[in-house]
């Protein structure tokens, strides 16, 4: 990639993924715009028009989502008008000048049933509203010549609120906390997805990956493991997801087979424990 023809649009900057990415473009000296909805409206289709109109895109990473599963369930609307109609919107823009796209779908596109790792080609049964807008922008994308689809799961980073943030923040007043033990799947630091991210947004191996940091592991387990490497003494008790009854489905089975990024030349992203520990020094969160 010749850095100076280069110009790649970032949506979703003010997320945690988006924040990383930029940080590991500016990190590179490749050009990038970031932006969050208040600079551009995604699901307005003159502003998209407008804005690629005056500007000189190459690239576009399309992070900008509606990520709320809960509250999908009753924003059917709204998530609708940004997963969809959003993501539609920056398809169209892309098709006019034949432009590099990435998106970020999720794990929960797949059935989240049994035990076996998905692989990108297995059949998709989304369940939920979020799950099925995600999937529903991953078919527009497809209608590019020139595409990247990047399934990632249980996301944290330092630009916005998470899971870890969450257990870091009831450690201060909780001694016990029921968490769910029957999902299972892999978490994914943004810094080490952003990495994978520009290094294949440099090449021309189009197609859909999976992209979580290695290893997996328990709602529950996790949590321990972050208690134990913040030095809080929090006892964890093991609940079901039907105990926890959350108003959107959750998938059992967020294991995904990563197999196809390391054929296609990539490098892995590191454990997630490994990552876990790096993100908690960066939080400044470990005593």
């Amino acid at each position: 990639m010749s850095n100076d023809k280069v110009c790649i649009l970032v949506t979703g900057v003010t997320g945690q993924l988006g924040f990383d990415i930029v940080k590991e473009l500016n990190k590179r000296n490749i050009s990038c715009i970031g932006v969050g909805s208040k600079d551009l409206d995604i699901t307005n289709k003159d502003d998209v028009e407008k804005f690629f109109a005056n500007h000189n895109i190459s690239h576009v990473i399309h992070c900008a989502a509606y990520t709320k599963v809960d509250m999908a369930e009753d924003e059917k609307e709204l998530n609708h008008k940004v997963n969809v109609i959003g993501t539609q919107n920056i398809v169209n823009e892309c098709k006019k000048s034949n432009l590099t796209m990435m998106y970020f779908s999720t794990d929960y596109v797949y059935s989240g049933l049994g035990e076996t790792p998905f692989k990108e080609n297995d059949e998709l049964n989304p369940i939920g509203e979020y799950a099925k807008s995600k999937l529903d922008g991953e078919k527009i994308v497809k209608e590019l010549e020139k595409y990247f689809i990047l399934r990632i799961s249980w996301v944290f980073g330092k630009n916005g609120n998470n899971f870890i943030k969450t257990m870091v923040k009831l450690s201060s007043t909780k001694t016990e906390l029921k968490i769910v033990s029957d999902q299972i799947g892999s978490p994914t630091y943004t810094v080490d997805a952003a990495k994978v991210a520009v290094d294949m947004i440099e090449t021309d191996k189009y197609g859909i990956y999976n992209v979580t940091n290695e290893g997996f592991v328990s709602w529950a387990d996790f949590a321990r493991e972050i208690f134990k490497l913040i030095g809080a003494d929090v006892k964890v008790y093991d609940i079901s997801t039907e105990e926890y009854n959350a108003k959107a489905s959750r998938p059992k089975n967020s294991r995904l087979d990563k197999s196809k990024l390391v054929e296609c030349g990539f490098n892995k992203l590191p454990t997630w424990q490994d990552a876990l520990d790096r993100y908690l020094k960066e939080e400044n969160f470990k005593k």
